[in-house]
């Protein structure tokens, strides 16, 4: 097989092929996810909420410029800060791009650590329509303010634990969103998911590090970006008139540093927060990603990740009878 492959589909296999790469944040996903997509002549498609937003690079920890020069990549930089893409947009975006990328016989690749959009597509999710409810989103957003967030998620886990433990507590818009729906449809915000047809045949890689050693990546990873020029980036998002209040705003570092720029809280507070946001982030990840989960393979990230993943696809590709040219 040679480095750069074609990949076609013959006329008696009817499902698109599908490469997932998740596991939580920090584990090294990125890395290896473009090792492996160059090796198979593949394109990325990202499944991090955080990646989709401009002038938001260090601290969502974006590929590259040069690193998406080595592989195409999609759904990266496809919004400004103040815009919101909503379950629904990516679903809807992230199924045309994998179609394109398949269209023209490439490995199509999803990647990501935000649970849900790659369920979404990994079960063909249908995202019924809700007619939004302004008077009772103001009335739960009053609610949040008037009781607190921690206040108003845990009336949300009162109605609907499933959603619940897949929300950030702090996400004060997810929250408000849920109830929202259970409030005017009289059903959970969980059930709200019907599982349509699946489009892909995909094969879950599943990555992992010891809870030690991935905590310390992260902690690790927080002192780059501050070195990398993160505050600096923060303060030009405010300058520009991204105010701290934007949901895009509370993604995890961004509340902290504006907070710090605004001389709320001290630059050493802003670090302690920001680890334990994230490693709070970590466990509501493995609410999604499963290690029992019968159809992921897991691996422990080791120096020989990549050839033991190089020749897992390959040998799927194989089983599954593709043409490679």
């Amino acid at each position: 097989m040679n480095n750069h492959t074609n990949l076609t589909r013959k006329a008696e296999t009817p499902d698109i092929p599908l490469v997932v790469i998740l596991g939580p944040t920090g584990v090294g996903k990125t890395e290896l996810a473009l090792e492996l997509a160059a090796r198979f002549h593949g394109e990325i498609v990202s499944a991090d909420s955080r990646l989709f937003y401009r002038r938001m690079d260090i601290g969502t920890a974006k590929p590259s410029a040069q690193e998406r020069m080595k592989v195409v990549h999609h759904l990266i930089d496809v919004a400004d800060p103040d815009q919101t893409w909503s379950l629904a947009i990516f679903q809807k975006e992230a199924s045309q791009a994998l179609q394109d990328i398949y269209a023209k016989h490439h490995l199509p690749f999803l990647v990501g650590g935000t649970g849900q959009f790659v369920r979404s597509i990994r079960e063909g999710w249908i995202i019924p329509p809700s007619q939004p409810n302004p008077h009772l989103r103001a009335v739960l957003e009053q609610w949040a303010k008037q009781l607190s967030k921690e206040t108003l998620h845990a009336k949300l886990a009162m109605l609907d634990p499933v959603a619940a433990k897949s929300i950030d507590p702090s996400n004060v818009r997810r929250t408000v969103r849920a109830l929202e729906v259970i409030l005017s449809t009289g059903k959970r915000f969980s059930e709200q998911r019907l599982k349509g047809q699946r489009l892909y045949k995909p094969l879950l890689l599943g990555l992992k590090r010891p809870r030690s050693e991935l905590y310390q990546r992260i902690d690790e990873r927080i002192h780059k970006m501050l070195e990398a020029g993160f505050i600096d980036e923060v303060r030009g998002l405010l300058a520009a008139g991204y105010f701290p209040t934007l949901p895009t705003m509370s993604a995890i570092g961004y509340r902290e540093m504006a907070e710090y720029l605004q001389g709320k809280i001290s630059l050493e507070e802003a670090i302690v927060i920001m680890k334990r946001r994230t490693r709070e982030f970590v466990r509501r990840q493995a609410n999604w990603f499963k290690e029992e989960d019968p159809d992921i393979r897991w691996f422990t990230v080791k120096e020989d990740t990549f050839h033991s993943l190089e020749e897992l696809i390959k040998q799927w590709i194989e089983s599954n009878d593709w043409d490679i040219r």
